[in-house]
C-alpha cells in the first residue's frame, strides 16, 4: 500500500480533517491508545498539550496508508501493517490514533502518533523516514502480490542496461523486454530477507524457484522457460546460498516444469470454459444490438410510409382543387384551360413521387450503413472468439507436452509461438 507521512503540528485542524464526514462516506475512530482522552479531538489536544513543555512545533506524525483500488484490505490487516511501520520509524511505545475512511468503494486509513516522549520531554527523532516508509510499502505490495507501482522500484534496477546477448535473446523467446525481466529479478532479490520470502517473491511474478544442474538456483516461468539466477539478480553464486541456504525443498527444474504443466493445464481449462461464456455474451450481446436495430429501422420505414402517404393524399387534393366546377368548367374545357391543368397535375405528380421515392431510398442506404457497421462488429466478436479459442487449444497442447519435454539448461525449453501471458496461481 502506498504510505505517506508527514510530521505537523495543528492538533485540532488534523482532527477536523480526519471527522469530516462530507468528505467521505463512512469515517470511523478504530484506536485511541496511549491517550486518556475519549474522543479524536481529546486525544490530539491531549499530545499538544504535553509537547508544550517541549520546543518541538510539529509534534505529530501523520500517515496514510492507501492500497491499490482493486483490492479489499481488512482491518486487522491495516493494524498489521502500521505495527510494522512503527517499529520500523521507533514510534512503538508512543500513543496513537487510528482513523479508517470509506469513500467512492475504496477503504484507506490514518494514523497520528505522538513524537513527544514524556519521561524525556523530548521528540522522538524521525530521520529517513520517507525512506523507511518506501521500504515497508514495497515489502507490502510484494508480500500481498499487488503490482508493484513505478515508484517503488528498486532505483539500482532501474536502468540495468548490462544484460547479456544470452540474457536478451532469452527474453526475446518469451517476448519479453529484458530490462524489465533485470528489474523483476533484482526487485524480487532486493526485497527478500530468506529464500522463502524470495520463493514468494518471485511466485508473485509468476516464477517457481528450483534447483537447477549446471546453474546452482533457477527460476522457472509460466512458459517453461529457465532462468539463472546468477546471471539474472547479478549476484555471486555465494550470495545466492546464502540466502537460499535450504535446497531440499527447492524442487528441480523437471519437478518445476511438471508442477507448472499441471497448474497451468487447469487454469487453461478454466480460461477455455471462461473464453466460450465470453464469447456466447458477446455474441448474444450483437445479437441483442441487430435484433433492436431491425425493430428500429422498421419503424423508420412504417412512420415514413405513413407521412408519405399522408402528403400524397394532401398533394393529389391539391392538385384535383385547381379544376373548377359547373359552367366555369366547361368554360375551362373549351379554351384548353382544363387540359393545362392535366398536364401540369401531371407533371407535379410525377414529380412528388420522384421525391419520395428518393426520400425513401436515402433512409434505405442510411439503414443499410449503420446494418454493415454492425455487421462489422459482429464478424470481429465471431473473429475474436475463434482466435481466443485456438490459442488457449494450442496452449493447452503446449503444458501437455512441457511435462515430458526433456530438460536442456543450457539451451532452455522454447515455444514454438508464444500465446497469452498467464500469472500462475499462487
Amino acid at each position: 500500500m502506498i504510505l505517506k507521512g508527514s510530521q505537523r503540528g495543528g492538533a485540532l485542524k488534523l482532527a477536523a480533517h480526519l471527522l469530516r464526514g462530507d468528505e467521505n462516506d463512512h469515517v470511523t475512530v478504530h484506536e485511541l491508545r496511549g491517550f486518556s482522552g475519549g474522543d479524536l479531538r481529546e486525544a490530539l489536544r491531549e499530545a499538544e498539550a504535553v509537547a508544550k513543555g517541549t520546543r518541538c512545533k510539529q509534534h505529530l506524525f501523520s500517515l496514510s496508508l492507501n492500497p491499490p483500488a482493486t483490492e479489499t484490505v481488512s482491518a486487522g490487516q491495516f493494524i498489521a501493517a502500521i505495527d510494522r511501520i512503527e517499529a520500523k520509524l521507533g514510534l512503538s511505545a508512543r500513543p496513537r490514533a487510528i482513523v479508517f475512511h470509506e469513500k467512492e468503494g475504496r477503504r484507506h486509513a490514518h494514523v497520528v502518533w505522538s513524537r513527544i516522549d514524556p519521561e524525556a520531554m523530548k521528540a522522538v527523532n524521525l530521520p529517513f523516514f520517507k525512506n523507511k516508509l518506501q521500504e515497508v510499502s514495497r515489502s507490502l505490495f510484494l508480500e500481498h502480490g499487488w503490482r508493484l507501482p513505478e515508484g517503488l522500484r528498486d532505483k539500482e534496477a532501474r536502468n540495468p542496461l548490462n544484460f547479456t546477448l544470452a540474457e536478451w535473446q532469452q527474453a526475446k523467446r518469451t517476448k519479453q523486454n529484458p530490462e524489465r525481466l533485470k528489474v523483476m529479478f533484482r526487485e524480487c532479490w532486493s526485497v527478500s530477507d530468506n529464500g522463502a520470502a524470495f520463493a514468494q517473491a518471485l511466485a508473485d511474478q509468476g516464477f517457481v524457484l528450483a534447483r537447477g544442474d549446471r546453474r546452482g538456483f533457477v527460476a522457472v516461468d509460466c512458459h517453461g522457460e529457465v532462468y539463472s539466477l546468477s546471471r539474472w539478480t547479478g549476484e555471486k553464486t555465494k550470495a545466492l546460498k546464502s540466502k537460499l541456504d535450504d535446497q531440499s525443498n527447492l524442487p528441480d527444474v523437471a519437478a518445476a516444469k511438471a508442477d507448472i504443466a499441471a497448474r497451468m493445464t487447469e487454469r487453461l481449462r478454466a480460461f477455455q470454459a471462461e473464453a466460450e461464456r465470453r464469447a456466447a455474451d458477446s455474441l448474444r450481446a450483437v445479437e441483442a444490438k441487430k435484433a433492436e436495430l431491425k425493430a428500429r429501422q422498421r419503424q423508420e420505414r412504417a412512420d415514413q410510409k405513413r407521412r408519405l402517404e399522408t402528403r400524397e393524399q394532401a398533394e393529389a387534393l391539391a392538385r384535383a382543387a385547381r379544376f373548377r366546377r359547373g359552367f366555369p368548367a366547361l368554360w375551362d374545357w373549351i379554351t384548353g384551360k382544363t387540359g393545362k391543368i392535366r398536364a401540369e397535375n401531371e407533371a407535379t405528380a410525377k414529380a412528388a413521387a420522384l421525391r419520395d421515392r428518393q426520400e425513401q431510398e436515402t433512409l434505405i442506404a442510411r439503414q443499410l450503413t449503420a446494418r454493415r457497421y454492425l455487421q462489422q462488429d459482429i464478424r470481429e466478436a465471431r473473429r475474436c472468439a475463434d482466435r481466443e479459442r485456438e490459442d488457449l487449444r494450442l496452449d493447452v497442447a503446449f503444458y501437455a507436452g512441457l511435462r515430458d519435454r526433456p530438460v536442456d539448461q543450457d539451451k532452455p525449453d522454447r515455444r514454438p509461438r508464444q500465446r497469452t501471458t498467464l500469472d500462475l496461481d499462487r
